[in-house]
């Protein structure tokens, strides 16, 4: 198990359950938007956001932000480490940084200095795409060993200054390179991990790959706090974390859908079916299992997990709970009945 930061009172690793994030791609000094934009992640299910801070009128606008939102508040640095300390002062409750990119010793010092003052955790990310020269030169590129090997060294570095309240990212754009990282990370120390594919591409393929390598590793049992990649609306990122988790079984908040394949027995439009019946949950908040079966031979033995489901038959279909028939009902009423029955549980 690994060791517990907290991120503006949200616990991240030690057993934690397993955090959501995703990142404004607003500009950060124009505080209305963002702050509308973290208010929709917020709703959407992110738990806690980050925002770029590439000059002192963003730094300096993270203290109003913080006041209109609800979820801790990280702040992305790189290269000015006055940065990092103007926001500290605002009162981000989290720093990201590579170390070795905002120069000297006594910049990073200065860094873990202040936040160790007020309490502020500090995020290593460490990133494929810009790591030290030399390891480089030594790995051959961006090998998975190459990752642990700078992330470890900044540990090191944070450590000379007495700062221990560390979380740690080791994310290339490469799904195996990520996995294997991590894995070894995870063998080598015992800091909260924050797990991520970077540069994934846009919703589509970045959702697969994501899936792969943070679910992947979930069900390995690594990782702590999350953020879904995407070329895409932030929004978009939290609900495929939240699909992830749910996939896994990591969280159990709102209804989880099953549908069978569609095969030659089919004789409805199964996908019509199953994609109505998904827009419709999205207003239910209710932790049950929903099954669309295309066939009512052997529909409701297949879905005998499902709390309540419908299969299709020809003109008319099935209602069912727990694996019981419920009654019969006409094809066109089969998704308006399931949802009564949903309303009674």
């Amino acid at each position: 198990m690994t060791r517990q930061i907290l991120v503006g009172g949200v616990p991240v690793g030690g057993g934690a359950p397993v955090t959501i994030q995703s990142m404004c791609n607003t500009p950060t000094g124009d505080v209305e938007v963002t702050a509308a934009q973290i208010q929709r992640l917020t709703q959407a299910g992110c738990q806690i956001v980050r925002v770029a801070v590439p000059d002192l009128a963003a730094a300096r606008a993270l203290g109003a932000i913080r006041e209109r939102i609800s979820i801790p508040l990280v702040a992305d640095i790189h290269f000015d480490y006055r940065l990092a300390l103007e926001a500290v002062a605002a009162g981000a409750d989290k720093i990201r940084i590579n170390p070795g990119n905002i120069g000297g010793a006594d910049r990073v010092k200065a860094v873990a200095g202040a936040c160790r003052a007020r309490g502020v955790p500090i995020r290593i990310g460490v990133n494929g795409g810009s790591l030290e020269k030399p390891i480089l030169a030594k790995y051959g590129g961006a090998a998975p060993e190459a990752l642990v090997e700078s992330a470890l060294g900044h540990i090191a570095l944070l450590h000379q200054f007495d700062f221990d309240d560390i979380c740690v990212s080791l994310k290339s754009s490469d799904v195996r390179t990520t996995m294997a990282a991590y894995r070894l990370m995870s063998e080598r120390c015992d800091y909260p991990l924050h797990l991520g594919v970077t540069e994934t591409g846009t919703r589509r393929m970045g959702t697969l790959k994501s899936a792969i390598g943070i679910g992947g590793l979930l069900g390995f049992g690594i990782g702590d706090t999350l953020r879904v990649s995407l070329s895409a609306d932030p929004v978009e990122e939290v609900y495929a974390a939240r699909d992830i988790l749910r996939a896994l079984g990591l969280r159990r908040e709102g209804p989880n859908l099953i549908a069978c394949p569609t095969c030659g027995r089919t004789r409805i439009d199964l996908i019509g079916l199953a994609e109505e019946v998904e827009r419709r949950l999205q207003a239910v908040d209710k932790p049950i299992t929903v099954a669309v079966m295309g066939c009512v031979v052997n529909g409701p033995g297949e879905a005998s997990a499902a709390d309540v489901g419908i299969a299709g038959g020809d003109g008319t279909g099935l209602l069912f709970h727990k694996g019981e028939i419920v009654k019969k009902v006409p094809q066109e009423a089969l998704v308006e009945e399931l949802f009564q029955l949903i309303q009674t549980l």
